[in-house]
């Protein structure tokens, strides 16, 4: 007589990237962020100055170079990459978690348990930039044909003012949507996680992507404040990243702790 065993429906089964948490623990990840910022806020602010620093000397590149037409999308493309850029403060955080002295050295001279890996995803993350910036060029060549690149001066009012313009907006925002969920959900988790574990880069992403997507009501208020926060800087020209940056840093790293410490990677 043959037992057959006893088999467990896949729908039935528990899903280990699901966390029974409301849109609200966005908020209480930003507040433990801030606790962090306020302990030695110096190391925090001065990572901020720095990241202040690089934007700027970017921006004045563009323009000296005359590419300030590509403005907006390297905006866009500061959120693909700020991931990476705020592994010191994830770093921070870890180290006041675990009673570690911090420093703002040690929140440059970072030395993730992933090694090497964190390099690699760095990389892609900085293709997917380049990615997105292309097929922002690309758009403008669909709408505008082989006309060349207006100044920046010129090129806000035409998009802004011409149906051309708002068309190109249009289409622009949709590109550059699926290009931001695709990058944040890749990176939310990701490089947190790579400092914390010894993990692939391919591995955490892919990871990164199954969490954001299983907890979606709360990762789209997160998400939101991020978004939020980020054009708030913007709008001080920049000078609010010296804040906003360590906040969302740091904030990342206690959403990371909350949705991801407890998947079997």
């Amino acid at each position: 007589m043959t037992i057959i065993p006893t088999v467990v429906p896949p729908l039935l089964t528990k899903n280990r990237w699901h966390r029974l948490l409301a849109p609200t623990d966005a908020f209480t990840w930003l507040a433990k962020g801030w606790q962090d910022l306020t302990v030695q806020p110096m190391t925090s602010l001065s990572y901020g100055l720095l990241i202040l620093l690089a934007s700027v000397a970017l921006v004045g590149g563009l323009f000296r170079l005359g590419w300030d037409y590509i403005l907006f999308p390297a905006f866009a493309g500061f959120m693909v990459v700020g991931p990476i850029l705020a592994i010191g403060l994830y770093e921070k955080s870890r180290r006041l978690a675990a009673g570690l002295p911090v420093s703002l050295a040690s929140m440059i001279f970072v030395r993730p348990r992933c090694g090497g890996q964190i390099l690699f995803a760095g990389v892609l993350l900085c293709l997917l930039m380049i990615t997105w910036m292309r097929a922002a060029v690309l758009i403008y060549a669909l709408f505008c044909g082989l006309v060349p690149f207006p100044s920046l001066e010129h090129i806000a009012p035409m998009l802004f003012t011409t149906p051309v313009g708002w068309a190109m907006l249009i289409v622009g925002s949709a590109v550059g949507g699926l290009f931001a969920a695709f990058s944040f959900a890749i990176s939310a988790f990701s490089i947190p996680m790579m400092l914390d574990r010894r993990v692939d880069a391919l591995t955490a992403m892919g990871s990164s992507m199954a969490l954001v997507w299983n907890n979606l009501p709360v990762m789209l208020t997160w998400g939101a404040i991020v978004l939020a926060l980020f054009l708030l800087s913007l709008a001080t020209g920049m000078l609010g990243l010296i804040i906003v940056f360590p906040l969302l840093g740091h904030g990342t790293w206690h959403a990371y702790r909350t949705v991801a410490v407890e998947a079997a990677i």
